[in-house]
């Protein structure tokens, strides 16, 4: 608690820093705002992920027979995963060609290249993303085709012939929100190509595990299932559920009996014995007589082994069961934990996992020791038998509800991770880090959040959790308090007998206007004005209140509530940043109110478009104009995948409705607007980013990098466009200030845009002696330039100070930029991303020096600075401020200024030196040379002596000024180190970064180095002398000799000039 306490205490000098660099102004729209922008104008603009690495959920895994190191997991938000070393490390394979929910994965036996994919996980919890067909790939998973099942829901299971990969069948639950006739077991001979429906019962029932019988895989078990979701319900269990069995490979299918349970069945799984394929195992939801149940002929007849409730709770989201390949006695049950009988069913013990909420399980059938288990932490594999697992915290999977941000230095991501904690991250780290995790906190709350705070006092942390539960979180004095306002229990109750409705994931909010002002949603907004001690109602329902939407969820066979099924409840709020006394409120049946009087009266301002129970997932409140506001409406969880973005320009009295741009099947879960920039938007969808430069008038792609997965929040601030996933973890658009100017760019062809104001740090870069780093941020400062298309011309770009002098440069001809020791840029169309390294040039060091120490640029100081683009005839020039590091206030300017003089006094000291060990070698060399020619006409026996006291005495000075005997990168250890590193030593304490051995200089030298700096100036001038005394007198004397043999003489590179 010691370093979170004195992080926020730093933090807290921090903030009022950052804040003041915020725009006081906002940005107007460009009036050509409404044309779409072409996308090579955000060509260099990329995401980067910036973490967690921490396990999301998985409910698919699988491995490959032929190589027992080598694992695959599908995960629920994330896409496709493969290790090839045991679960050490994890990477993407599908991440190009689709992502998000995945229900099954399966690598054909008969070919370990050919992989199928079903989208969509069977385990539907209330926010469950839907599956969009299945995919197969013919190379390991390098490419990836499209090979259809559109609407087949989720897939959770996929099972291919032995030695047929062509031969593959599909178990499809079907829509998860809705009826659909697409649901129950499907064939492909073709692999893939089509597809026949040969299992079908109706259009709610739908298939929840299948088995093959891999000695003869005609004949297949299937799980049959009616299950669906509804934002108040979950629907689980019909009469037509059960086990089904088929002995001709799918042309026809049996129910089956025979001790199985009869009348309303739920969720099944089902196992065939690879050790004995009479052997089948069952888990069937039922009451009373559910379980798990054993055939030994083949499905024939069954006993119930097994009654035990850790088995068979909360059915819809487990129920799973699987054969031990080797063993015919052994068999696995999946629940909450990991279970394993080894006496046929009868008993089970617990095999501990890393991470709770077991969904699937693979087992190597060579090797039933080697396992892969796929859970709400990810996959986790096994070589043991369950002895030891790999760990979950090396996969960027995490399910995160919302993102919000605070204004320290660097910047935090707070959100809540689904089935883990809430967390919170920094916006990048630095080469200081030992491990990542070093940087996050828990702060509150559970796994459903949300995260309230106020930017400026980020100290105090509001998290929550489901059933309305509120922490207040003092990171400082590490005290955690429940502040709910009413503690009543709300796990297993109806909506109806809950004095207050609160939902997974109600809406919390810390005022903007003063800190100690808090709300709570629950159907009602809550107030508080003394950071939750005291609790006061504001407003009337604010929803339907429809007492058909608030029985107790669940059934017809099992109840089921956790706050997910709560419905009619206040599902966002807004507070104006004008006014304190604006707040709105919308609803998850599709209402929504303002109050413009602190909360005395309300008014329904709901758009006159708004979907049937839509649930309004976000309000915007624009900073650039009283009244405007968007929402973010989706009906998902009703089956509609419909986009809905409203504006309102007048207090919600006239609504909008927009979302040209946004494919028809992408829900939009967030929208935010630029705080800079009038009408730029942006919009989180189930499966990407969309981009709006007129208000939401028109919306286009703003994918980059990002991978498919779905988008559940986003924060625009600190010029970063910050967003959080269901899947993929938090990612980081650094900077996006060029698209505030991007439609003058595109209409220009040539643009230099003004860059964003930049930080002077000594700490930036990955940690190199730590792994599992998220991507780091952008260092130096970042210009962006656009060219409309690739010019004949030549590209210049230079940096100068407040004294017009050149500090950097960057060059598409090679050899402009090597005379002007600056960076080759390419003469690329679109929008060109570069960084300047906030450094004055660095010292020269002679070719093939072995030296130690730093030998980068001079840290510029903190000041303004100009970026300069020539383009032909073009020039065009912007303005920037290098600003201080936040963190150290205490250094001033003057200070700065200081050691920028030191810092260039030791930097020219080392070029001086260098440039005289560069002469030196050059004159040697030149002697050689000429003695050489001199032997060839008899001339030598005169000039040797003359040449020998030359370079005896040359090398005596080089000697002095740099250790000559090292050649490789450690010898300096072995060697004692001559003028040049120890000018170099004292280079690295001025001006050095952070590094291994210590750390970066900000402010004036302390005395010892300025006294040291004395002692090698002294030393420098005691060897300059001797250096110069040699070129007047030694190099004099021998140009003279060789002159009058009319051979010729030695000439300094540098200086173009013969000494004599």
């Amino acid at each position: 608690m010691y370093s979170v306490r004195h992080l926020f205490l730093a933090l807290a000098a921090v903030i009022t820093v950052t804040a003041g660099l915020a725009p006081a102004v906002s940005v107007p729209a460009s009036p050509l705002a409404a044309q779409q922008v072409d996308t090579l104008a955000f060509k260099d603009l990329r995401y980067r992920m910036v973490g967690p690495y921490r396990g999301g959920r998985s409910t698919a895994a699988a491995g490959f027979v032929n190589d027992p190191d080598r694992w695959l997991m599908g995960t629920t938000g994330g896409g496709v995963w493969e290790s090839d070393d045991n679960g050490v490390t994890w990477r993407n394979i599908s991440d190009g060609f689709f992502g998000g929910s995945i229900g099954a994965v399966k690598v054909a036996d008969s070919d370990p290249n050919v992989i199928y994919v079903g989208q969509g996980s069977m385990d539907i919890r209330g926010n469950t993303s839907a599956g969009r067909g299945a995919w197969k790939s013919m190379d390991a998973g390098r490419t990836w085709s499209f090979i259809g099942l559109r609407e087949a829901g989720q897939i959770g299971r996929i099972e291919v012939h032995p030695r047929d990969h062509d031969l593959v069948y599909a178990a499809a639950l079907g829509h998860p929100f809705g009826k659909n006739p697409e649901r129950g077991v499907f064939r492909s001979r073709d692999g893939g190509s089509t597809w026949e429906h040969v299992l079908s019962l109706n259009d709610s029932t739908g298939a929840s595990d299948l088995t093959m019988d891999m000695t003869n895989p005609r004949i297949l078990y299937a799980g049959m299932w009616r299950g669906e979701r509804k934002p108040w319900a979950l629907i689980s269990g019909a009469e037509e559920g059960g086990v089904y069995k088929t002995t001709d490979g799918g042309d026809t299918w049996t129910k089956l009996g025979g001790g199985l349970p009869g009348g309303l069945v739920g969720k099944v799984g089902v196992s065939v014995s690879p050790a004995d394929p009479d052997r089948v195992w069952a888990i069937i939801e039922a009451e009373p007589d559910g379980g798990v149940y054993r055939s030994d002929d083949g499905g024939a007849s069954w006993t119930r082994t097994n009654s035990d409730n850790n088995l068979r709770q909360r059915a819809w989201y487990y129920t799973h069961v699987q054969a031990d390949p080797v063993d015919p006695n052994t068999v696995y049950a999946l629940n909450t934990s990991m279970y394993r009988s080894v006496d046929g069913g009868t008993t089970f013990e617990v095999i501990p996992v890393p991470h709770g909420d077991v969904h699937d399980l693979w087992i190597q059938p060579s090797d039933p020791g080697r396992m892969v288990v796929a859970n709400d932490g990810g996959a986790q594999v096994t070589v043991n038998g369950g002895e030891t697992w790999s760990t979950y915290f090396n996969q960027p999977t995490a399910e995160l509800y919302d993102v919000i941000v605070d204004n320290g230095f660097p910047y935090r991501l707070y959100g809540a991770q689904q089935d883990n904690t809430t967390i919170s991250v920094t916006a990048w780290s630095d080469v200081n880090t030992l491990y990542p995790k070093q940087h996050w906190l828990n702060i509150g709350g559970c796994e459903t959040g949300p995260i309230a705070l106020h930017p400026n006092r980020p100290h105090i942390v509001y998290a929550g959790c489901y059933g309305g539960v509120m922490d207040r979180y003092d990171l400082q004095s590490g005290q955690r308090r429940n502040i709910m306002l009413y503690p009543q229990l709300q796990l297993g109750m109806a909506a109806k007998d809950l004095r207050h409705r609160f939902q997974w994931v109600s809406p919390m909010l810390v005022s903007q206007h003063d800190p100690r002002v808090i709300y709570h949603g629950s159907q009602h907004v809550n107030r508080s004005r003394d950071e939750g001690v005291n609790w006061e109602t504001i407003s009337p329902d604010l929803t339907t209140d429809n007492p058909a939407h608030q029985e107790q969820s669940g059934g017809p066979i099992n109840a089921d509530v956790t706050g997910v099924e709560i419905y009619n409840v206040v599902f966002s709020l807004a507070e104006s940043p004008f006014d304190a006394d604006e707040i709105w409120a919308g609803s998850d049946d599709g209402r929504v109110h303002i109050t413009r009087d602190g909360g005395v009266n309300w008014t329904e301002i709901t758009p006159a478009a708004m979907p049937e129970l839509g649930t309004v997932d976000e309000i915007e409140l624009s900073t650039h104009r009283p009244g405007r506001a968007y929402l973010a409406v989706q009906r998902y969880r009703l089956d509609d995948f419909g986009p809905y973005v409203f504006r309102t320009d007048d207090f919600g009295a006239t609504w909008t409705l927009n979302t040209t741009g946004i494919p028809d099947d992408h829900p939009v879960r967030t929208v935010r607007e630029d705080p800079v920039r009038s009408g730029l938007v942006f919009a989180g969808t189930e499966y990407g980013v969309f981009a709006s430069f007129d208000a939401g008038s028109s919306w286009q792609s703003f994918q980059r990098n990002l991978p498919e997965t779905p988008v559940t929040g986003m924060r625009v601030a600190h010029d970063d466009l910050i967003v959080s996933t269901q899947g993929r973890s938090f990612w980081i658009l650094d900077d996006i200030s060029p698209l505030r100017e991007i439609e003058a760019a595109v209409a220009a062809g040539t643009y230099l845009f003004t860059p964003r104001d930049a930080r002077r740090l000594t700490n930036v870069g990955v940690a190199g002696l730590s792994e599992l780093n998220p991507e780091p941020a952008p260092s130096g400062a970042q210009i962006h330039y656009y060219l409309e298309e690739e010019p004949d011309e030549d590209v210049l770009i230079e940096i100068m100070d407040a004294g017009g002098a050149v500090v950097g440069a960057f060059a598409s001809d090679s050899a402009a930029a090597e005379d002007m020791d600056g960076e080759r840029i390419a003469r690329a169309a679109g929008l060109n991303r570069i960084a300047w390294t906030i450094s004055y040039p660095g010292p020269e060091l002679p070719e093939g020096a072995v030296v130690w120490g730093y030998s980068g640029g001079v840290a510029a100081p903190p000041g303004v600075y100009s970026v300069r683009l020539t383009v032909g005839e073009t020039v065009l020039e912007r303005n920037f401020e290098l600003f201080a590091d936040p963190r150290i206030p205490e250094v001033t300017v003057a200070s700065y200024q200081e050691q920028f003089r030191v810092a260039m006094l030791a930097r020219d000291s080392i070029n001086s030196i260098s440039r005289a060990i560069d002469d030196l070698a050059a004159i040697r060399d030149q002697v050689e040379a000429v003695l050489e020619r001199a032997r060839a006409a008899g001339q030598d026996a005169e000039l040797q002596p003359l040449a020998d006291t030359l370079t005896d005495k040359s090398m005596g000075v080089t000697e002095d000024l740099m250790q000559t005997r090292n050649r490789s990168g450690q010898d300096p250890i072995r060697f004692a180190p001559r003028l040049d590193n120890q000018w170099l030593e004292l280079y690295g304490r001025v001006t050095g970064t952070d590094g291994y051995i210590s750390g970066g200089a900000e402010g004036a030298p302390d005395p010892g180095t300025l006294e040291r700096l004395e002692t090698l100036l002294e030393e420098w001038e005691g060897v300059r002398l001797r250096y110069t005394d040699l070129l007047e007198n030694e190099l004099r004397r021998f140009n003279e000799a060789v002159e009058l043999m009319g051979l010729p003489a030695v000439v300094l590179p540098r200086r173009a000039r013969i000494v004599s």
